[in-house]
């Protein structure tokens, strides 16, 4: 009896190795959808203005109604980016504001990182980037194949579509990179580090901008 007591004791083994390496796990996928619906509509309108530009011939003949949706989904992205998106999935953000003296300024901050505070995922930060440098090319090429087709009708809205989407895409690299240089000089280091290098998710913030670097111009 007493031995069959000692042979059962010797063949127990916790192994606690296993146990954190998936509380890890478990705690690497709660993080990495910090933002879903963020996520989501950072993504849903930009796509959703370009599929109905594409595909509004084969389900309308109206050339007016295809243009006030495409128009209204750009116009959704645009402050949903600027204002909602940025914020929470890289933890940037800019606007304009008038002076007393009737001066407008350029207002660019990026939150600081702290250590009460983690920083934004991964994840999220490249969805936010790719989508952010993607739509506007594609919105290029579509002012191009306007163009050489001489579909004129179209060439206003796919201009607006550069313009909203080149806007948000310029304010944000500004942001990235403390609001200060020319332009060529700041998007080709963005470019290098965001597209070429793989980030890091220290480089990015997370929503909330309170201990902010304010930037102006």
């Amino acid at each position: 009896m007493k031995q069959a007591l000692v042979d059962d004791t010797e063949d127990v083994s916790l192994d606690f190795g296993n146990e954190e390496e998936l509380a890890f796990r478990k705690a690497k996928i709660r993080i990495s959808s910090r933002h879903p619906l963020a996520t989501f509509f950072h993504l849903f309108f930009r796509v959703s203005a370009i599929v109905t530009y594409v595909c509004c011939d084969w389900f309308s003949r109206s050339f007016a109604g295809c243009f006030v949706t495409v128009l209204l989904l750009l116009s959704f992205d645009f402050w949903s980016v600027k204002n909602v998106t940025g914020r929470l999935m890289v933890g940037l953000r800019w606007w304009n504001q008038i002076d007393e003296d009737g001066k407008s300024h350029w207002i660019f901050e990026a939150r600081k990182v702290s250590p009460n505070h983690g920083a934004a995922t991964e994840a999220e930060a490249r969805i936010f980037w790719l989508g952010l440098i993607i739509c506007p090319v594609i919105w290029t090429l579509f002012f191009f194949s306007t163009l050489f087709s001489l579909k004129l009708k179209w060439l206003a809205l796919v201009i607006t579509g550069i313009s909203l989407q080149a806007a948000n895409l310029y304010g944000y690299i500004l942001c990235k990179m403390g609001g200060e240089g020319d332009i060529s000089t700041v998007a080709a280091s963005f470019l290098s580090q965001t597209v070429f290098q793989t980030a890091s998710p220290g480089d990015f913030e997370k929503p909330r901008l309170e201990g902010r670097d304010i930037h102006q111009r």
